[in-house]
């Protein structure tokens, strides 16, 4: 048996082995996407939660369910390190880096900030002794602790002084201050239940969003001494348990809303206006489409260059479409994917991380599209080169055509 430290790399001819026949090419001139290399972090043993990069790009950070992380190269998937193990005794539910600090968050309620870096010596060593992967300098920083039977499911920085760090710990919202890591403020009346998300809006540094399993998204002003009274702006009712949430828009003025239920939402927020309602999500995506039905949304993504959203759409069987949402002008629809990326998962997926070329959007990205990470404990990632002859998985008019208006459908509705 492979140690578990070992990293195994599958590349693309194992995984269209593993799947099956390939996808049909199409004549069209659609974007390729093809299926570039396969990660299994951990043989199948456990999910990948979340996948996030440093700002420069060279290194990625992958959340597991054993309550670790691993660091790869988000170029090379080279295999980098792993931390947080010895430090969170539960679930990582959120991560996410800020230059060479990793800050992590917990359902043992605390919040670790790691320092990463990698270790020139210990590289050169390990790449001389022609190991296959090689470690990272580890070094934690501080922790900070909500408190006895917390959980801490989401975290943000931010702040008029850029000093405070909010998280969404069960129905409250506590704040510290990140320079000394004392507490300066519970909001404990604003939420009855889990509050799944925490933003600070780019633009308003001051202002955080939250958001609850109740149902509710509250704004707040955290200029000065925060409370639930003085300091709540608006309160937007999305009527179920709510997933996940983000900000966009020129100025960040406008919110995507995930739900639990799996039906989305788009609300301007300068008003607390709700511009369009999805509550047939799944099925518009499903019939925009001809792989099997949509199951579940991972997340949305925004190109601020074309001001575009897309909302991310899977199968159980590991198959992810990026879906057009259409919701202005009176609007309300979810176009046929721009993007199929199929073949190289074989179980729901929890993360999409999109390279720094798909902030210009879909159309323009050359090279690596971006990595996901499912509950096959794979990494997989995708390359949009379109010259590219290698026989991959890749994106068809055949997997995105319109199924004809007058073909019944047979699939059952989602919910």
């Amino acid at each position: 048996m492979a140690s578990p430290d070992t990293e195994a790399t599958d590349m693309d001819v194992e995984a269209n082995q593993e799947h099956g026949s390939r996808i049909p090419e199409s004549s069209s001139s659609a974007k390729r996407f093809s299926l570039k290399n396969s990660i299994q972090t951990n043989f199948g043993d456990d999910y990948v939660f979340q996948i996030v990069h440093r700002e420069d790009w060279t290194s990625m950070a992958v959340s597991l369910s054993s309550n670790t992380v691993k660091l790869y190269s988000p170029v090379t998937g080279q295999f980098v390190g792993e931390c947080c193990g010895e430090h969170h005794s539960d679930s990582i539910n959120h991560i996410l880096f800020s230059g060479n600090l990793l800050h992590s968050c917990s359902s043992d309620g605390t919040i670790s900030i790691l320092f990463t870096k990698f270790h020139p010596q210990v590289l050169w060593l390990k790449l001389m002794s022609h190991c296959v992967y090689f470690y990272a300098h580890e070094l934690q920083v501080s922790c900070l602790n909500a408190g006895p039977s917390q959980e801490i499911f989401s975290f943000s920085f931010g702040g008029s002084g850029d000093n405070l760090l909010a998280a969404g710990c069960k129905s409250q919202i506590v704040f510290w201050d990140w320079r000394n890591g004392k507490q300066v403020a519970c909001l404990e009346e604003s939420h009855m239940d889990d509050v799944t998300q925490v933003h600070f809006i780019p633009e308003q540094q001051h202002k955080l969003v939250s958001a609850s399993i109740d149902g509710l998204i509250c704004t707040f002003d955290t200029s000065g001494e925060i409370n639930d009274e003085d300091h709540m702006e608006s309160v937007i009712n999305v009527g179920t348990s709510i997933g996940k949430v983000g900000l966009f828009g020129a100025k960040y003025e406008k919110l995507w809303c995930l739900t639990h239920i799996e039906t989305l939402s788009i609300w301007d927020l300068n008003d607390s206006r709700l511009e369009a309602n999805f509550e047939d999500a799944r099925p518009l995506a499903s019939n925009s489409w001809a792989l099997d039905h949509v199951d579940y949304f991972v997340d949305c993504h925004y190109s601020a260059v074309d001001d575009h959203l897309w909302v991310i759409g899977g199968t159980n069987g590991g198959s992810l479409g990026y879906f057009p949402v259409a919701h202005r002008g009176g609007m309300r629809s979810i176009l046929s994917p721009e993007a199929v990326l199929h073949g190289g998962h074989t179980g729901v997926v929890r993360s999409v991380l999109a390279s720094p070329a798909m902030k210009t959007g879909i159309n323009q990205t050359h090279g690596i599209f971006g990595w996901t990470g499912a509950e096959d404990g794979r990494l997989c990632c995708w390359l949009s080169d379109e010259s590219s002859n290698v026989d991959h998985s890749w994106i068809s008019t055949s997997l995105v055509e319109r199924y004809p208006k007058n073909r019944k459908k047979s699939r059952h509705r989602p919910y």
